[in-house]
C-alpha cells in the first residue's frame, strides 16, 4: 500500500472440534486469525464463512457459533463485516481475515537463519486430543487444557517474536511441527534441530497418542516429512505428537540465541506453554531430531 503499510489476506476454515458451539466458534475464529499474526501483522477486518446443514441444525445454534468468533473478535480488536453462508451436509465454520503490517517488518516461513533459536509459543497435541473427544476417550483435564490452548491467540506471541527481531516464523496447525518446520526449513534452505525433551505436550495428549488415537491427518504428515527427517531414535509416541495436526496451534519462530530465553520468559509469564526447543544450521531443508542437544 505505502512504503510503511502493507495488506496481508488469509482464509481459513474447520469442521467442529468440540461439541459446544460457542466453543467451536472461538476456536475456528482463532484458528483464522492465527496466519495473520504468523505473518507478523495484526487483523483489521474479517468475514464469516459459514457451511451450515440447514435441514438439521438450527438458526439459533448459528447464532452461538457466530457469537464465538465474535468473542474472538472483540480480545483480537478486529471486526467481523458479514460473511457468506452455504448449505452443506456437514457444518464448517471460518474465517476470511484481512490484517496490516510493517512491509520491513512481516515475518515468513523463508526466514528462518542458520544459527537462530527455535521457539515455539504453544504445547502439541491438539489433534489427539480432538480425536479422543470424538471418540469419547479424551479425559476431562485433556479437553479442558486443549479447549484454553486453541482459545488462545497467536498475537503476543508474534509481537514477541518481531521485538526479539524475527524475520523466520510459521503458525503450527494442519501439517503439525514438522511439516511447517520442514516447510519452513526448506523454503529458507537451512535444517533444523529439534530437542524432543523440550518441546511442551499437552496433559493426556501423549496416552492418548501411545494407545493409537492419532487423527489420519498427523500419519499423513509424517508421512510427507519422512524422506527428510532424521529420528535419531527417537521413540514411535514422539515422532507422531512432534507430526501431530494442530487446530489453532502456536508460533514456531526463530530468534538469536542470546534472546530466546526472555522471549519465552514473557511468553510464559503471560500463560503461554512456550519453550525453546531446537536450533536453526546450515543445510538444505532437513530435519533433525535429538535428544538434550539442539538448544545447547
Amino acid at each position: 500500500m505505502t512504503d510503511d503499510r502493507a495488506l496481508v489476506v488469509t482464509a481459513d476454515f474447520i469442521t467442529p472440534v468440540v461439541d459446544d458451539a460457542r466453543a467451536w466458534g472461538r476456536v475456528a475464529a482463532a484458528n483464522a486469525a492465527s496466519d495473520i499474526y504468523a505473518m507478523g501483522a495484526r487483523p483489521l477486518l474479517a468475514l464469516n464463512l459459514v457451511a451450515w446443514n440447514t435441514a438439521e441444525l438450527s438458526t439459533e445454534l448459528l447464532g452461538e457459533v457466530l457469537a464465538g468468533a465474535q468473542d474472538v473478535a472483540n480480545e483480537g480488536g478486529f471486526v467481523i463485516a458479514g460473511g457468506h453462508t452455504v448449505d452443506d451436509p456437514e457444518p464448517k465454520f471460518g474465517l476470511a481475515v484481512v490484517g496490516e503490517a510493517h512491509p520491513d517488518r512481516l515475518l515468513t516461513n523463508s526466514g528462518l537463519r542458520p544459527g537462530d533459536a527455535l521457539i515455539l509459543s504453544k504445547a502439541l497435541g491438539i489433534g489427539v486430543i480432538t480425536t479422543g473427544i470424538k471418540s469419547g476417550q479424551a479425559p476431562v483435564e485433556a479437553v479442558d487444557a486443549a479447549l484454553a490452548s486453541m482459545n488462545r491467540l497467536n498475537d503476543r506471541a508474534a509481537a514477541v517474536a518481531l521485538a526479539a527481531g524475527a524475520t523466520g516464523a510459521t503458525d503450527v496447525t494442519g501439517f503439525g511441527l514438522l511439516g511447517h518446520l520442514g516447510r519452513a526449513a526448506i523454503e529458507s534452505g537451512v535444517d533444523a534441530e529439534v530437542d524432543v525433551a523440550a518441546v511442551p505436550v499437552l496433559p493426556g495428549a501423549r496416552e492418548l497418542a501411545a494407545a493409537g488415537v492419532v487423527p489420519g491427518g498427523s500419519e499423513r504428515n509424517l508421512a510427507w516429512i519422512e524422506e527428510r527427517l532424521d529420528r535419531g531414535g527417537c521413540h514411535e509416541v514422539d515422532v507422531v505428537l512432534l507430526a501431530d495436526a494442530q487446530t489453532s496451534g502456536g508460533l514456531l519462530f526463530g530468534v538469536e540465541p542470546g534472546l530466546a530465553q526472555g522471549a519465552v520468559d514473557e511468553l510464559v509469564a503471560f500463560g503461554h506453554r512456550a519453550a525453546t526447543i531446537g536450533r536453526v544450521v546450515e543445510g538444505d531443508g532437513a530435519l533433525r531430531l535429538v535428544e538434550g542437544q539442539a538448544t545447547a
